[in-house]
């Protein structure tokens, strides 16, 4: 029996040049209260920011320090200072953004950082990344989950074998977000605006699944149409591994007078090992770190409990433009580049079909539609 480490990496991997000029375009929660606090706290450059209500924009640019303010994102688009574009509008904006930075600016901004979910349909999503590659322009996708501290440090578990080889993995999250404005017309919605994290947090830890089987239900609170709100699915792998979630948006009639049970935990279950932890995303704005611990063979029955001060919101976002500016300084892909990101939002679509039309999914049927 020997001891097992604590020193589990769940830092990202850090420019060493931290300031080209990032100009961000949108300036609502996501912008101001987690980007913006989290570059600032890395060192690096925001420059300039756009966002088509210009009191929002300043009111950002004064909180975080930003000389340049615009309404038109062209005018951002066209500032000398702007290397690297930070996209944080809703995606059915984002595909117009990219189509206008790749036509009139390619060889002046370098690398762009799309919001998650890439777009709404595989068919734009795939037209943003061959877009961007034609032009050479290094785009990186904001899959904002795969930098939390406790599924970053998991996958460092795993990758020192630890814990065997995975066998069952599960997610189970009963937490209740807010729907924004933009997600009303869209029909679709928990898969791809909170689902999608966790169907990304698998493909990062485990690759693609072989088969995809899921099935939802309206949430019963939300009043707008929509077809997924409480979703389950389950991945199925080769190896005879299999990943399976349950995104709980609704949690019972908590809001409705009855107490209320808030939690996103995880668990890996390997051959040699078990891993569990805990998202503390629902605690925010609060700063609830996540957690991890686990036990395997090789230590006996000792379970082994990291620890650390970051949180999820908005520390993650460090990792999201690290990663983007790494590449763009050793010219190797993101972390998280265009391309894999396909992947991911072929995997959300197989799980709305796939509920929608109560039949499995493949990746591949998906990817050749």
């Amino acid at each position: 029996m020997s001891e097992l480490p604590l020193d589990l990496c769940y830092e990202p991997v850090m420019p060493a040049d931290r300031t080209p000029g990032i100009g961000c375009i949108g300036a609502g929660f996501i912008m101001a209260d987690c980007h913006l606090v989290a570059y600032r706290n890395a060192g690096f450059n925001p420059v300039a920011i756009a966002n088509r209500t210009l009191s929002r924009a300043q009111e950002a640019a004064e909180r975080h320090g930003i000389d340049k303010v615009y309404e038109d994102y062209e005018e951002l688009l066209a500032d000398p200072a702007v290397e690297v574009v930070d996209i944080a509008l809703p995606p059915d904006l984002q595909r117009g953004v990219v189509d206008r930075i790749c036509e009139g600016y390619a060889g002046k901004i370098r690398g762009i950082l799309a919001q998650k979910p890439l777009a709404m349909t595989y068919e734009d999503a795939r037209h943003i990344v061959e877009t961007c590659s034609a032009a050479g322009i290094t785009l990186a996708v904001n899959q904002n989950m795969r930098y939390d501290q406790s599924i970053r440090a998991l996958k460092d578990l795993l990758g020192r074998g630890l814990l065997g080889e995975p066998v069952l993995a599960t997610i189970d999250m009963r937490a209740i977000p807010h729907w924004s404005d933009w997600a009303v017309p869209y029909g679709k919605l928990s898969y791809y605006i909170m689902s999608i994290h966790h169907i990304d947090t698998f493909r990062y830890l485990f690759g693609n699944p072989e088969r995809v089987l899921s099935s939802s239900r309206p949430d019963p609170r939300t009043e707008f149409p929509h077809q997924d709100g409480i979703n389950m699915y389950i991945f199925e792998y080769s190896s005879g591994l299999r990943c399976t979630s349950l995104d709980d948006v609704w949690t019972g009639p908590c809001r409705e007078g009855s107490g209320g049970d808030i939690y996103i935990n995880w668990r890996v279950e390997g051959t040699d090992g078990i891993a569990e932890g805990t998202i503390g995303w629902p605690g925010y704005p609060d700063a609830v770190p996540s957690t991890l611990r686990y036990t395997c063979k090789e230590g006996g029955e000792t379970w082994v409990e990291p620890k650390w001060d970051k949180v999820w919101f908005p520390d993650a976002f460090e990792g999201t433009m690290a990663q983007l500016l790494v590449a763009l300084e050793t010219g190797e892909k993101p972390e998280i580049d265009g391309e894999d990101n396909l992947d991911t939002v072929a995997l959300v679509e197989a799980c709305y079909r796939g509920a929608m039309e109560h039949r499995i999914f493949t990746i591949d049927e998906i990817r050749s539609a």
